[in-house]
């Protein structure tokens, strides 16, 4: 049984997002995921007049004789929403907190690929994959993602991309769209995001508190790190403080973005206190001039 107060959440949020994909959504999603119109289906003996482009030469060898890939129309697609629900997802300093916007956008995408007759999974993972709900398309199925992604009680506080991504190798089985949605505090995950973006087209939705950039002059504060419960005292007024967590800051938003440069992966970054919509229309007009 659903409670009350969670039941009126998901309506609200289905009401809000239905209302912006109907208007602004819909049409970008598509536009910007239009895949490449043709997927593998099968191979067969080379005839005569077959394009030698589409030999298969690794089943050619094999084989006394030549043989081609068979391309089928591609009539749907597969969006996987890989969400981080680590302690540091549970963080607000202004705005909403970054697991609450992570669940809004997944449900405007999510409402959008369904208009779209595509099919949709989810994966919420901290420093392991916490729930796996295979893709499948309808209504009635997003909405139960939506509410999976609410109710959800994590497990450990952690977190581990490598782990996330690693599984995706394994559960997905065709060329997918992948969206994965974390703050990206954490490293060593490199290799595996190079694996899954090799095979599906991946998205990295960045979302970032603007505490998590500079820090405000407070005074004394206790920081509490949300993942492994570890607290200190900080003088934010210090200046010499504030300007070394920028940089440290800016250097932890660098390597990220140069790990997603080099392995072409399209990065929107979030910032809570911004919202979503703006950057979210600037990543599908984009993605739709390169189409």
């Amino acid at each position: 049984m659903i409670p009350k107060e969670l039941f009126k959440k998901i309506r609200q949020i289905e009401i809000r997002t239905k209302g912006l994909v109907s208007n602004i959504f819909g049409g970008e999603y598509h536009s910007a995921f239009k895949g490449t119109g043709m997927d593998f289906a099968e191979v067969r003996p080379y005839q005569f007049g077959d394009d030698v482009r589409n030999i298969d030469w690794n089943v050619s060898a094999r084989y006394p004789e030549t043989f081609i890939k068979v391309f089928e129309e591609e009539r749907e697609q597969t969006l996987l929403l890989a969400v981080d629900v680590s302690g540091s997802e549970d963080f607000a300093s202004s705005g909403q907190f970054k697991r609450e916007m992570a669940a809004e956008i997944c449900a405007v995408v999510a409402f959008s690929a369904i208009q779209n007759n595509d099919k949709v999974g989810l994966l919420l993972f901290s420093d392991q994959v916490e729930l796996f709900v295979p893709p499948k398309k309808g209504k009635k199925h997003v909405l139960r993602l939506i509410r999976d992604l609410f109710a959800h009680q994590t497990k450990s506080s952690g977190t581990n991309i490598k782990i996330a991504l690693d599984h995706m190798v394994h559960v997905l089985h065709r060329r997918s769209i992948v969206m994965v949605l974390s703050d990206f505090m954490d490293d060593g995950f490199e290799n595996s995001l190079r694996a899954v973006s090799r095979r599906h087209d991946t998205i990295a939705v960045h979302m970032i508190d603007p505490v998590e950039l500079d820090l405000p002059d407070v005074g004394i504060l206790e920081i509490t790190d949300a993942e492994t419960g570890q607290q200190i005292l900080v003088d934010t007024s210090s200046m010499h403080v504030r300007d070394l967590y920028a940089e440290q800051a800016e250097i932890r938003t660098r390597n990220v973005q140069t790990i997603f440069r080099k392995l072409r992966v399209d990065r929107v970054p979030i910032h809570t206190d911004i919202g979503y919509l703006d950057p979210l229309i600037r990543f599908f007009r984009k993605r739709n001039k390169l189409n």
